[in-house]
């Protein structure tokens, strides 16, 4: 569809950018916080950064928050680390941790900046870990209470929350990511049960925040790739159909409308991974009522035809979080030659953002933010201070262009939260990959001054946020004296 002529984004349009605690606080062991697996974690990918100083954010909050201001942020999406606010997940709760977000909400309401909490991002306290973690429901059970206590420190405050953030990541490449822990002789199987405990504990967090703050909104944020066939054959179609079940319509089915979706239900089943449901379980995940659908979009992925038989998939030994593996029988992974790629491997699809958008939207008609979407890319301080990510701005307007097509499609879309606001310690390219409008002064293994630099998408961000529109395609940055 080739509309004529496109509607702007809404007035009270959610204008945002995103970070996560563990990637951008550091303080990893100070004011009480208590560790998580990452924090301990002894193979991270050779010649990448720990994280236990990030963009020290923890200390220097308040200069990030004034430039977010600056760049005219109406909202920021950012993640509570659970041990910062409980340390081992479920005993004593830190009153350095509850003061630490007070004073980090209060700053971003005093410059007008709407918070979008995400309650867990990848950062399960290692205590928990211990003791079974997710695939134990006294990890659901924990989870529950420090909801309770996000909610009554913070929900008078907090108009939007976030569940968990990329639980289908964290069950397809937990292991990969470094964030999951599985200990049975069934890892596949294990996961599967940590999925549904998961699904539990955003379940019952959903119907407590309603019940305790009416007036705030919640809902899941899942990482969606829209699934394309590698081509019109038949036997395409069905693999591409089957990997849109197991890697999206699983995670948004049981979000939304608390059922397991059909098509992955019969794929666990065959595995026998089906997970155990105890009496009650089903009555509980439809109690969520979410009142939107967060969703991280990076780009989509095709499938082609997988006999048995005919071997897994070229792309699956590469297989991260954006890069889909294969499985013989079900679906196999492969390029997409119309679609280019970033500097990491990860295909570059715009278009697929707007397909993306109708599918979820016409799936279950409930508004959308976007909540992470970025270029991760090796940028470059110059002598003068400056950052010119060309490149940056290109790939956020393509995909902001084709937000507005989705809005002028029917869509309802309510903000959009780029990964990131600021440079942040990456999951697998540690610092050299970056994403964000600010450039924190570091390398893997110099801290240097951890000073903060305007990159040129910080001054394009920061036009279009003031006329609410894109800026003309030769828009070129002009740098204020002292920044």
């Amino acid at each position: 569809m080739y509309h004529k002529e496109l509607k702007p984004f809404p007035q009270d349009f959610l204008w945002s950018a995103s970070t996560s605690a563990y990637q951008v606080e550091g303080a990893w062991d100070e004011d009480g916080r208590g560790p998580i697996a990452i924090d301990l974690k002894k193979d991270l990918p050779e010649g990448t950064s720990d994280y236990k100083v990030a963009a020290d954010q923890y200390h220097r909050y308040k200069e990030d928050i004034a430039l977010m201001a600056e760049l005219g942020f109406r909202a920021h999406r950012f993640s509570i680390a659970w041990s910062r606010i409980i340390p081992d997940g479920d005993g004593e709760i830190n009153p350095k941790g509850i003061e630490y977000y007070h004073n980090f909400i209060d700053e971003l309401l005093a410059q007008n900046i709407e918070p979008i909490v995400t309650m867990f991002h990848f950062d399960t306290p290692i205590a928990l870990d211990e003791k079974g973690g997710w695939a134990s429901r006294t990890t659901t059970d924990a989870f529950v209470r420090y909801a309770e206590v996000l909610f009554k420190e913070y929900g008078s405050k907090v108009k939007y929350w976030l569940t968990i953030n990329e639980q289908n990541m964290m069950i397809l490449h937990g292991h990969k990511l470094g964030i999951i822990t599985t200990t049975s002789d069934d890892p596949d199987k294990e996961l599967y049960q940590i999925n549904h405990n998961m699904f539990l504990a955003q379940a019952k967090t959903m119907a407590m925040l309603h019940q305790m703050h009416p007036e705030a909104k919640i809902g899941p944020a899942p990482n969606i790739s829209y699934v394309y066939p590698a081509s019109s054959k038949p036997e395409d179609v069905i693999a591409a159909d089957n990997y849109n079940a197991v890697r999206n319509w699983l995670y948004l089915d049981l979000a939304v409308r608390g059922e397991y979706n059909t098509l992955a239900w019969a794929y666990l089943e065959e595995h026998g991974w089906a997970p155990t449901i105890e009496e009650g379980d089903l009555e509980i995940l439809k109690s969520a009522r979410p009142d939107f659908i967060a969703f991280n979009y990076y780009n989509t992925t095709t499938m082609a035809d997988a006999p048995l038989g005919g071997g897994a998939s070229e792309r699956s030994e590469d297989a991260d979080q954006q890069i889909a593996e294969g499985e013989e029988g079900y679906f196999k992974a492969v390029s997409n030659p119309h679609l280019q790629m970033t500097d990491f491997g990860w295909e570059i699809d715009p278009v697929g953002m707007r397909m993306t958008y109708r599918a979820i939207w016409d799936r279950y008609r409930l508004p959308l933010i976007v909540t992470e979407n970025g270029l991760g890319a090796f940028d470059q301080l110059t002598d003068d201070g400056r950052v010119h990510d060309d490149y940056r701005i290109e790939y956020l307007r393509k995909h902001l262009e084709q937000t507005q097509e989705a809005i002028t499609d029917g869509v309802e879309i309510l903000g959009y939260s780029p990964w990131t606001a600021i440079d942040v310690v990456s999951t697998h390219q540690g610092v050299a990959k970056r994403y964000g409008f600010i450039y924190v002064n570091r390398d893997e293994f110099d801290l240097k001054d951890l000073a903060r630099y305007r990159k040129d998408s910080f001054f394009w961000y920061q036009q279009l946020i003031q006329t609410n529109e894109l800026p003309p395609e030769d828009w070129k940055p002009s740098y204020p004296e002292n920044s």
